[in-house]
């Protein structure tokens, strides 16, 4: 069980170093900053903005302390590497559950430093038990889980850190340093890896995990936040604080644990960190079937996710203005358009009487309500093809409007989908072969977020949530019968 208590010190050490990130944009020559995710509008004192030395803020003072961890928590800022005194590869427990993979292991092996603190190998009920000379073996005679061999393996380590590592994945070289420097934040209680392919995609399948994995959470560096664009980091690589995680993972859980544990670790006050310098390579499924039903047992894990941390795991995300606006562009009429486009406006001007200490709130406004709009219809693409894709597709056999909306948002949202996502990898896929593998990899999510739903009897994975806080629950969740 995760401890009633969070970090003993979330002060930044004198030293430490944060940086604007890409995305955020500085306003009206440094009085405000708009960015993070979700977007929001900070504004800056005299004193916070003479702090900001070119998008740079050196801790050095409580203001400056202050003022970085603001920002870091946000996402408006990313920490920078220093010198600062970190962990070091001594301080790392390796921990690698396995079952009846054991090329996998000996080639996981292979790429490990030789200067970890230890390594410990869980054998979770290998039809032919594992040895590995000079490593740590614990053996379950049956198998328990990935979330149980994680957790024996945590318990055996004496490390102030531990690094999960599956059977399926190879570190890249100079995978554990950047992670390392994560720690140097004493409320850091996790820091996670890109995830990239093991092999150059030969297949449609293989070149499209190559850019679109789900274990792979893009180019950028992120705070892990619930309903954020980073919103889980997954248990193939993390490097834990074992003070923070306790006892691990719910054993009770058979997918998605690792989403559970961040949403736990985050109600405690840990942060969490995806750190995408740091690459470890990942087998991906290649074959179709096996990669259908991988997406489809992801989808399952929402809804005992979102029984135990009520609001966390959302379809969708919307302000009730926003939500008017999607809901009246789908009806396709020009009353409809017309009556969007006045809400729109009106929010805008709401807002922009909130922004008044800068020297153009109209602007700020119209930014941050156009922000507010792209990301709800795009919300509203997404839903319609992967989340509702069964009842969009009961509204297609009614109705040629729905039809037409559902066509577009497939299109237009698989699109902007391989727009986004082309740079994760030189191997990726064309547009049209994104697309079409898109649409599948949503169906397959799509079918088993539904089956989820109905075996766990709840709506609550496909009920959309306000921009209002999710409840999170620290403590083991109970147990469904």
């Amino acid at each position: 069980m995760i401890p009633p208590t969070g970090p003993a010190d979330t002060r930044l050490p004198d030293g430490f170093r944060v940086v604007l990130d890409r995305r955020t944009r500085i306003l009206d020559d440094g009085a405000a900053l708009l960015g993070g995710a979700p977007p929001r509008l900070v504004h800056l004192t005299d004193k916070a903005r003479s702090l900001l030395d070119g998008g740079t803020i050196t801790v050095a003072d409580p203001a400056s302390r202050a003022l970085a961890r603001r920002l870091l928590d946000g996402g408006l800022a990313q920490p920078v590497a220093t010198a600062l005194p970190r962990p070091e590869p001594k301080d790392v427990t390796v921990v690698v559950p396995v079952k009846d993979r054991t090329a996998g292991l000996v080639r996981l092996l292979a790429a490990l430093p030789t200067d970890l603190g230890a390594i410990v190998v869980v054998d979770d009920g290998s039809a032919v038990p594992v040895a590995v000379p000079g490593v740590t073996v614990l053996r379950h005679v049956s198998a328990k889980g990935p979330a149980a061999a994680r957790n024996a393996g945590l318990a055996a380590a004496t490390t102030d850190l531990v690094a999960f590592l599956d059977s399926d994945v190879v570190p890249r070289p100079g995978w554990l340093e950047p992670l390392l420097d994560r720690f140097a934040d004493p409320a850091v209680g996790l820091a996670a890896p890109r995830i990239v392919a093991l092999e150059a995609g030969t297949t449609w399948v293989s070149r499209y995990e190559a850019v679109r994995s789900s274990l792979d959470l893009g180019l950028d560096a992120a705070p892990v936040v619930p309903r954020s664009r980073v919103a889980y980091v997954p248990s193939a690589a993390l490097l834990v604080r074992r003070d923070a995680v306790g006892t691990g993972f719910d054993e009770a859980l058979h997918v998605a644990e690792d989403v559970d544990l961040v949403l736990r670790l985050h109600a405690q006050g840990w942060r969490l960190r995806y750190e995408p310098a740091s690459h470890v390579a990942h087998d991906h499924r290649v074959d179709v079937r096996q990669w259908l039903g991988r997406k489809a047992f992801y989808g399952t894990g929402a809804a005992p996710l979102a029984l135990r941390h009520e609001g966390a795991v959302p379809p969708m995300v919307l302000s009730p203005w926003s939500a008017a606006v999607c809901a009246l562009l789908l009806v396709q009429r020009r009353g409809a358009t017309a009556l969007a486009a006045a809400i729109t406006v009106g929010a805008a001007e709401r807002l922009s009487r909130k922004l008044g200490k800068l020297d153009r709130p109209r602007l700020a406004a119209a930014r941050l309500t156009g922000l507010g709009l792209l990301g709800a219809v795009a919300q509203t693409g997404s839903a319609l093809t992967r989340h509702f894709w069964p009842l969009a597709l009961l509204a297609c056999l009614a109705s040629r409007r729905a039809r037409r909306a559902v066509a577009v948002a497939a299109v237009a949202e698989g699109v902007v989908d391989w727009w986004t996502h082309r740079g994760h990898d030189a191997g990726g896929p064309g547009p049209l072969a994104h697309l079409a593998a898109h649409r599948l990899d949503d169906l397959g999510y799509g079918a088993g977020l539904w089956w989820g739903a109905w075996r766990h009897r709840t709506t609550a994975p496909l009920r959309p949530a306000g921009p209002g806080g999710a409840r999170l629950s620290p403590a083991r969740p109970r147990r469904e019968g």
